[in-house]
């Protein structure tokens, strides 16, 4: 293990010599800087593992040193102890206000220094750790949610493409695609209130509870109500579950739809002219037997439909969810000679360059017989 890097910052030079002494005795390696605007300098190019900082120096003070470093990203996490002979608690404040770990008066006793640099290197040495587990836990929490999402050369008499990213490491938004026989298939998208691990834990008990209720033994009235009864008692206090769900019959060409509180679907003809449908129904996870609006369409040869969750709309430039509905709208009418899989994806791209701020996930299928 590689020993610590010490940056000591002071404008008298015994100090550091004498600062310096003591840290190398003990294995540290060492860095000096006589004064701020130097200290930040070394800092951001040698990335020390913990700064020792006066605060009376000519020119700019250690506080407001300390509040550049703050301030910068690539400095921002490094330890900061403050080193002063002001040993009045408004100093000290003071500088635990602005960012600093710890505050040594002068003089400095070399034990004391030591004692203190060791304690908060461990701190850090914890944090880091921490932090890396935590990520390594996101990582794989999303290497599983990403393997369990059903892929369009996986289901390909389905004809659907779709785009999904998670703002975060795993996302709250999910969706499924079902083969229930005889040119059947099931389309399903869901957005869990919130974001992160808690609500992506959840995805993979929607995904199970969907195919436990879809097939032909249900109709997607109860598809859902099963998936509702079931969340009710997983989901946590103000937390609720907006979906779609899709069944469409590739033989007869009738589409139903089922919407739980979720955006309206969207429809657009081979000759470009678009339909939403919208229905008046509660969110899952909420009440006690939720109610919920089925329409049944009658469907053509090269029709497509767009189902997608809450950030494919809310991330329209100065205009609200109305605005970014009829964005979506334009702009699946616009990519509509694409194929598929590209006028979903180019679709995405020119929300996404607006800034999304939350899941994006666009599923879009057509109806080939």
């Amino acid at each position: 293990m590689d020993a610590p890097t010490i940056l000591v910052v002071d404008d008298t030079r015994t100090n550091l010599e004498l600062v310096r002494g003591v840290l190398d005795a003990e294995g540290f390696h060492t860095l000096t800087a006589e004064n701020g605007r130097d200290a930040q300098q070394i800092a951001h190019a040698r990335q020390p593992d913990l700064i020792l900082l006066d605060v009376l120096m000519p020119g700019e003070n250690g506080f407001e040193t300390c509040a550049h470093l703050k301030s910068d990203p690539s400095t921002a996490d490094i330890p900061i102890i403050f080193l002063s002979s002001l040993d009045d608690v408004r100093s000290k404040v003071s500088g635990l206000k602005m960012g600093g770990v710890d505050y040594i008066t002068k003089p400095m006793h070399g034990e004391e220094v030591l004692a203190r640099v060791r304690v908060h290197l461990r701190i850090r040495e914890t944090n880091r750790a921490l932090v890396e587990q935590q990520r390594c836990r996101l990582n794989q929490l999303r290497d599983a949610q990403q393997a369990i999402l059903v892929r369009p050369e996986d289901l390909p008499d389905a004809h659907f493409a779709v785009y999904y990213k998670p703002l975060e490491e795993a996302g709250g938004d999910c969706y499924d695609v079902l083969s229930l026989g005889a040119g059947i298939f099931a389309y399903f998208v869901a957005d869990i209130s919130g974001h992160g691990p808690g609500a992506a834990y959840l995805t993979s008990a929607v995904k199970a509870l969907l195919r436990q209720y879809a097939g032909p033994m249900f109709s997607p009235e109860d598809t859902m109500r099963g998936v509702d009864s079931v969340m009710g008692q997983m989901l946590g206090d103000e937390q609720y579950l907006t979906a779609c769900y899709v069944r469409l019959n590739q033989q007869t060409r009738r589409l139903s739809v089922i919407s739980a509180g979720h955006p309206p679907l969207i429809l657009v003809s081979p000759g470009g002219v678009p339909q939403t449908i919208e229905l008046d129904s509660d969110p899952l996870g909420i009440f006690s037997g939720a109610i919920l609006q089925r329409t049944d369409i009658k469907m053509s040869r090269g029709d497509r439909f767009f189902m997608y969750s809450d950030g494919m709309i809310e991330s329209s430039p100065g205009g609200g969810r109305r605005e970014g509905l009829q964005r979506l709208v334009d702009l699946c009418v616009r990519n509509r000679e694409l194929p598929l899989e590209e006028s979903v994806n180019a679709t995405v791209a020119q929300i996404a360059g607006s800034g999304a701020e939350d899941d994006l996930l666009l599923l879009a299928a057509e109806v080939a017989r």
